[in-house]
């Protein structure tokens, strides 16, 4: 089963009279349980496609399904519905809320999807133990250092057992011993849970755990 495919997938962003295509006619399938990285120069296009992946933003022209899903006919509402119960983000920012603790950022996704309080909690301390933050359900992330927080970021991604999770530069912020651990942690939930975990990355580290690199250079598929 297909988690993403792509059709002449472009994207063109115009400024006056310049434009920049950031991507141009990409075409690319992406298996369900597949562990792979978008990979190339800054500019190459992989956070725009990623961005589009996950419904963030619409492409220019082309066609895109998501675990089956077409995007384009989707209203708002729709799409923001799939990205709520199917596609998971970790974003290289972290993007969690700074005045909740680790438990309920990572409760949040499924407060919004109506999971009952009891469920949603046990799933919460039970995602934040797999992914070694067992005893900090209570911190807030300004008390927690950086690659702590991205585990958190993972574990709200993969709380809800998402189709597939889009992580951009999951590695950037982090030194390389905590993005190592972080790499390896999100492999072994590739393997035990089969999510699809796509990265875009320049991060040469993301690159040799990936099993599959798609290389992209002027928003072009060029491998």
């Amino acid at each position: 089963m297909l988690s993403v495919r792509t059709k002449k997938l472009t994207k063109i962003y115009r400024q006056d009279s310049i434009e920049v295509r950031a991507l141009d006619g990409v075409d690319l399938d992406i298996e369900s349980g597949e562990f792979m990285a978008l990979v190339g120069p800054s500019g190459s296009g992989k956070s725009t496609l990623l961005n589009i992946i996950g419904g963030l933003d619409r492409p220019t022209s082309g066609q895109l399904w998501v675990d089956g899903q077409e995007l384009e006919p989707l209203s708002t509402r729709a799409l923001t519905d799939l990205r709520l119960r199917r596609i998971g983000f970790v974003f290289q920012e972290f993007n969690l809320i700074p005045v909740l603790t680790a438990l309920e950022n990572v409760e949040y996704v499924m407060l919004l999807q109506g999971v009952p309080d009891s469920a949603r909690r046990e799933r919460a301390r039970t995602i934040l133990a797999d992914v070694g933050l067992a005893g900090m359900e209570d911190r807030r992330p300004g008390e927690l250092s950086g690659g702590q927080q991205q585990r958190v970021a993972v574990a709200r991604a993969i709380v809800s057992e998402p189709a597939i999770v889009l992580a951009d530069e999951p590695t950037a912020n982090l030194d390389s011993a905590t993005g190592a651990a972080l790499m390896d942690l999100m492999r072994r939930l590739n393997e035990t849970k089969g999510v699809t975990f796509v990265f875009s990355t320049h991060d040469s580290m993301v690159m040799e755990r990936a099993r599959r690199l798609v290389r992209l250079k002027d928003g072009r598929i060029v491998n």
